[in-house]
């Protein structure tokens, strides 16, 4: 992928924005100092109510240390919180630190939006992350956000479910796909058709990755152009409706109802499904949200020819910095703050997925529930198995979810096959990577 040199950047981002503002992109200064006056940054995230008390908390906690430094929260859900961030960053007021998405992070700095994090390596030290998590952070060479933590992909299965109807499950460490179905369809069967063994994957990128790793196939090259076989995509979409014939999966209504839902209001939770495709760092808060049932977490299924290595760690989220920010220095502090310090650790737990850092892991985990520990230890395990990282989503892709999505419902209610929708996405999708670029 060829970057834009920061300056250079009045173009669209989300919704349509402008990043305009001749601020955007301002010359970094390189190592700057800390002031020794008062000095205020902001600090934007997206999430429940629960993250924003601990982050509150953390806030406070980083005062205490300097007490020059005051922190202005920013906060809403994630909708709303990308709506207002192209917004801000448009007036040249981007939050002078922000959560972040691999989604968006390539695009942000292909617009020179946030800071080169280079700059501020007198005051940043990300070294603990180990590299196959830090370089998640990297748009081409330069480092413009720091990983908070990485996860794989899962399945979440409502083991009090499979227990209530009688049917048993199989050995996940070795199940296929075929296993995996046939599995589902007997809990349909058993409960009569009130649960459906299974809620499908369709219409999000992370599912998506996997699939085509597990076909040899992958939706990026390093370059950040599309890659993605049409029949690697129709097959995934085809798969989606193999399951809804087979009453493995709710119907093509049932599954369409319950995109957008939040957490508390998805079959999974509420026990309309048995098993489920997350990024396992979800498991906690699944889990949380349906104290009656019991869940577990496995790994996909895969077939004998699958070679392996299909899983990847994908960062759960990250810290970065605007370009514009008038308090680098202390932007970087704060952030430094959120990387290396593992009371953050103690207060954040898992929320934001498990943690890159390995003291961060090695300081939450006595805090941890039997779910918490079930979570960190599947994480690890799999970390094992993990296959290279793929480049991150490029800029001009932003919105592959809400296309996957749109398509997908196409593809459900028979607007479309597969291979023709397959086709059309990647028509729009690349057309979009290209404008951008």
């Amino acid at each position: 992928m060829t970057l834009r040199a920061p300056r250079a950047a009045c173009a669209a981002v989300t919704a349509g924005l402008v990043l305009a503002g001749c601020g955007v992109g301002a010359n970094p200064v390189h190592h700057p100092e800390l002031s020794e006056g008062d000095v205020t940054i902001s600090l934007s995230w997206w999430g429940p109510d629960g993250r924003t008390q601990q982050t509150l908390q953390a806030i406070e906690l980083f005062e205490e240390e300097h007490p020059n430094i005051d922190v202005e929260p920013v906060y809403s859900d994630w909708a709303g919180y990308w709506d207002r961030l192209a917004t801000t960053t448009a007036a040249g007021d981007m939050p002078d630190v922000s959560q972040f998405d691999q989604l968006y992070l390539a695009s942000y700095a292909d617009r020179g939006a946030l800071l080169d994090l280079a700059t501020v390596d007198n005051i940043l030290d990300p070294s603990a992350l180990p590299p196959e998590i830090l370089d998640s952070g990297r748009v081409g060479d330069t480092l413009y956000a720091v990983p908070v933590g990485a996860t794989t992909n899962g399945i979440a299965i409502n083991t009090t479910l499979f227990e209530r109807y009688g049917v048993d499950l199989p050995d996940t460490d070795t199940w296929t796909w075929d296993d995996f179905e046939r599995a589902a369809v007997e809990l349909t069967e058993a409960s009569g058709g009130e649960v459906h063994g299974l809620s499908p994957f369709g219409g999000d990128s992370f599912s998506l990755t996997v699939w085509a790793r597990q076909h040899g196939a992958r939706l990026f090259d390093a370059e950040g152009d599309l890659a993605l076989d049409p029949e690697v995509l129709a097959g995934y979409w085809q798969r989606e409706l193999d399951l809804i014939d087979s009453g493995a999966s709710p119907s093509a209504n049932q599954i369409s109802e319950g995109v957008g839902l939040p957490l508390d209001q998805t079959d999974l939770v509420t026990g309309a499904t048995a098993m489920g495709f997350i990024p396992a760092g979800q498991f906690v808060s699944i889990q949380s949200t349906a104290p009656d049932f019991d869940y577990a977490l496995a790994n996909w299924p895969a077939d004998a020819d699958t070679e392996p290595g299909f899983q990847y760690l994908k960062p759960s989220m990250y810290w970065s910095a605007a370009s514009t920010t008038e308090h680098p220095a202390e932007a970087a502090l704060l952030i430094d703050f959120l990387t290396n310090d593992t009371r953050v650790a103690e207060i954040f737990g898992l929320d934001r997925g498990e943690p890159g850092n390995p003291a961060f892991r090695e300081a939450v985990q006595p805090t941890l529930d039997a779910t918490g520990q079930e979570s960190l230890a599947f994480t690890e395990a799999m970390s094992e198995e993990v296959g290279e990282t793929p480049p991150i989503i490029p800029n001009g892709a932003s919105d592959i979810d809400a296309l996957l999505q749109r398509h997908n419902q196409r593809v459900l209610f028979g607007d479309a096959s597969p291979e023709e929708a397959a086709e059309e996405f990647l028509g729009e999708l690349g057309d979009s990577i290209t404008a951008a670029g």
